[in-house]
């Protein structure tokens, strides 16, 4: 999440819906999670 930036934490989650409209980006593709938050993923399981 954005607000995680700085702190480096990683949320997990589920994801909703794929933000980011190019197939890569430079920082990570951008999606909405099940709960509402917005962030760029950096692992997927």
């Amino acid at each position: 999440l954005k607000e995680d930036q700085s702190s480096g934490y990683i949320t997990e989650g589920t994801v909703r819906d794929i933000l980011t409209k190019s197939p890569k980006h430079p920082h990570g593709i951008k999606v909405r999670l099940v709960g509402g938050e917005v962030g760029r993923v950096k692992e997927i399981y």
